[in-house]
C-alpha cells in the first residue's frame, strides 16, 4: 500500500532516493543501529512502498522516531500529470526541491509497462530537431531526483507491474550526467530494492564517446540506443551538433565495443525527417552502418515541436524507408508514436507543459 508523501527535501538532509544500501546502513551505525536496518528499510520503501516510517512494524521505535534525521522519504510533488486520450501515456511534471521542474513519462503497450526518465533538466547538446534541446541546459540532475521519477511514476500505476522497463530517453544527455545516472541505476538494481533487472533498463546518447566507454566497463548489460540521425558527418554535424566533437566514425566504434563486452545489441535511433534523411540513399548506408556492429535500428518518425521546421514523413514514406533496410540490415523496428498529443513523445519534452 502507497501510503504518499510529497514535498520538498529538507535543506540539508539527504533523500532517502540518493542512498544507496551501503550509504544507509553507514548514516544507520553512525546512530549506533546495526547495518541490517538498512535491508529492512529498503524493503518497506521499494517493495511494500512505503512513504512514512511509522508503519515499518518490524524497526525499533527509536529507528522509526529518529527516520527524519536520518534522511528524507517525501518524494517531488507533480506540478501536473497529462493523459493521452486512450489512457496509455502519461505525462509528468515533477516539481524539485529548488523549484526547477523536470518531466518523465509512462507508456503502457499490451506486453509491458516502460518510464521514460530524464537525467537532467533541460540539454546541452542542441539536437535541431528536439523540444529539450531548445531550453538549454539549467541543471543536471542528482541520483536521488533520477530515482525519484520512477517512485513518483510507480506510486501513480499503484505497483500494479511487477515488471516494467526503464529508458533513460527523457529530457538530457544521459551521459553527460554519468556518475548520477550510474549510481541511480545500481540503487535500482539492488536486489533488496526495486531489483530491476539490469537488461530491463536502456541508456540513451547522443555520441558521448568517452563515456560509452566507460559504461562498457561497469559490468552490467545495461541497453544502450545511440541517437544516430544521420548517415553521413555533414549532415549529422547538422541535426546532432555533438557530431563536431565525436563523428560517426569513432562513434559506431565505441556502439561495436560496447556491444562486444555487453553481450548486447547496440540499438541505432533514427528520427526520420520528411525529405532530410529518408532517401534510398540514407538506407543504404544506414543499414551498412547497421551491419558493422551487433545491431537493431528504430526508426521514429519525427514528432513536431512547435517553433521548428523539420516535417514529419507520411506514413507510406516510414514504410517505405523501413522496407529498404529490411533486407539490408540485421533487424529494423518503427517506433510506435505514443502520447504526440500530449507532447509527451520522443523529442517532446521541454517547456510544452501547462502551468501547474
Amino acid at each position: 500500500m502507497v501510503t504518499s508523501s510529497e514535498s520538498a527535501v529538507p535543506p540539508g538532509l539527504p533523500s532517502f532516493y540518493g542512498l544507496t544500501r551501503a550509504a544507509l546502513a553507514a548514516r544507520l551505525a553512525e546512530q549506533g543501529l546495526p547495518s541490517y536496518r538498512a535491508d529492512q528499510v529498503f524493503s518497506w520503501v521499494y517493495r511494500k512502498h512505503h512513504r512514512t516510517p511509522e508503519g515499518m512494524a518490524n524497526l525499533p521505535a527509536v529507528l522509526r522516531d529518529r527516520f527524519g534525521t536520518l534522511c528524507a522519504l517525501e518524494r517531488p510533488a507533480f506540478a501536473s500529470t497529462q493523459a493521452s486520450s486512450d489512457g496509455q501515456t502519461h505525462k509528468f511534471v515533477l516539481t524539485l526541491a529548488d523549484g526547477a521542474r523536470v518531466e518523465c513519462v509512462s507508456m503502457r503497450t499490451e506486453r509491458r509497462l516502460t518510464f521514460c526518465v530524464s537525467s537532467q533538466v533541460g540539454c546541452a547538446l542542441g539536437c535541431t530537431f528536439c523540444a529539450t534541446g531548445l531550453m538549454g541546459l539549467q541543471r543536471n540532475l542528482g541520483s536521488a531526483e533520477i530515482v525519484a521519477q520512477v517512485i513518483a511514476m510507480g506510486d501513480f500505476h499503484a505497483w500494479k507491474d511487477d515488471r516494467f522497463n526503464i529508458v533513460f530517453m527523457g529530457m538530457g544527455e544521459p551521459l553527460a550526467n554519468y556518475g548520477p545516472m550510474m549510481e541511480a541505476i545500481r540503487i535500482l538494481h539492488d536486489p533488496l530494492g526495486l531489483n530491476l533487472g539490469a537488461r530491463r533498463i536502456t541508456v540513451s546518447t547522443s555520441g558521448v564517446v568517452p563515456q560509452i566507454a566507460r559504461l562498457a566497463d561497469e559490468g552490467l548489460p545495461l541497453g544502450l540506443a545511440v541517437s544516430l540521425h544521420a548517415t553521413t558527418d555533414e549532415l549529422r554535424d547538422r541535426l546532432v551538433p555533438i557530431n563536431r566533437r565525436w563523428p560517426i566514425a569513432p562513434l559506431i566504434a565505441a556502439a561495436r565495443d560496447y556491444g562486444r563486452k555487453s553481450g548486447r545489441r547496440v540499438t541505432l535511433e533514427y528520427t526520420l525527417l520528411a525529405g532530410v534523411n529518408d532517401r534510398d540513399e540514407d538506407a543504404l548506408r544506414l543499414g551498412a552502418l547497421a551491419r558493422d556492429l551487433p545491431s537493431k535500428i528504430n526508426l521514429i518518425a519525427y514528432n513536431p515541436v512547435p517553433g521548428l521546421d523539420w516535417k514529419r514523413p507520411t506514413r507510406e514514406a516510414v514504410d517505405a524507408f523501413a522496407k529498404r533496410l529490411w533486407p539490408i540490415a540485421p533487424a529494423v523496428t518503427v517506433r510506435h508514436t505514443m502520447g504526440g498529443e500530449i507532447w509527451a513523445a520522443c523529442g517532446q519534452l521541454g517547456g510544452l507543459s501547462p502551468a501547474a
